[in-house]
């Protein structure tokens, strides 16, 4: 069976002062403080996060 793949996240700027869902969202994608890495399955679910809160997070 193959490998999964998967993205590394950075957490880049703070949530502080964003709406509540994406607070949650960056909770959800296991980032807490600044410049914490998360690496997580690369799924449409994840992506559809990344993506919500793409003005935080980098993809490394």
């Amino acid at each position: 069976m193959a490998e999964q793949k998967t993205i590394k996240i950075k957490l880049v700027r703070s949530p502080i002062g964003t709406k509540a869902s994406h607070r949650a969202t960056v909770r959800g994608l296991g980032l807490r403080k600044l410049n914490s890495v998360s690496e997580l399955e690369d799924t449409a679910a994840v992506r559809g996060m990344v993506n919500k809160v793409a003005y935080l997070v980098q993809v490394l």
